[in-house]
């Protein structure tokens, strides 16, 4: 395993763990040059879907590009990593148990979405704001408008 600290290759395990549902083991590695510690996460390679995007290019579905588009949108806010960890593998499993050879990105887009609105607004706002390509700040105004609706709603209820 490469040190992200020094690149060196040589590393020992120093501490393994089950993730809490025991789809991951959690490795605390130590380098042998620069001896600086890192975690390192080992899962079981399953087959995933191609992700069919909105211009009718397929990808392979790729966990780190749903976790590093959560994790920017949550920049300097209230959610924590193991959240969006959680929640990704909990996406992960849903598209296992769907079977299907090809799925459509618009699936894992508003999955991320609905999360986020539940988790905070302003990370919602910011990846919907890349998600649905806004054109303007009208259609960004439009879709603050509909979420403070809606929060006043739930407000006086």
């Amino acid at each position: 395993m490469k040190c992200p600290f020094c690149s060196s290759a040589e590393s020992k395990v120093v501490d393994s763990r089950s993730s809490g549902d025991s789809s991951a083991i959690r490795r605390r590695r130590e380098c042998l040059s620069c001896h600086e510690r890192f975690t390192t996460y080992e899962r079981i390679e399953e087959f995933h879907p191609m992700i069919v995007k909105k211009d009718g290019r397929r990808e392979s579905f790729d966990r780190n590009k749903i976790v590093e588009g959560i994790v920017k949108a949550c920049e300097k806010r209230p959610v924590s990593m193991d959240e969006v960890e959680a929640f990704v593998s909990d996406i992960e499993k849903e598209i296992q148990d769907r079977g299907e050879r090809e799925l459509e990105s618009r699936f894992l887009g508003e999955r991320v979405m609905s999360q986020l609105r539940v988790w905070d607004d302003v990370a919602y706002v910011r990846f919907a704001s890349v998600y649905k390509q806004f054109k303007d700040l009208n259609e960004f105004m439009d879709q603050l408008q509909e979420l403070l609706s809606e929060s006043s709603r739930n407000q006086s209820t």
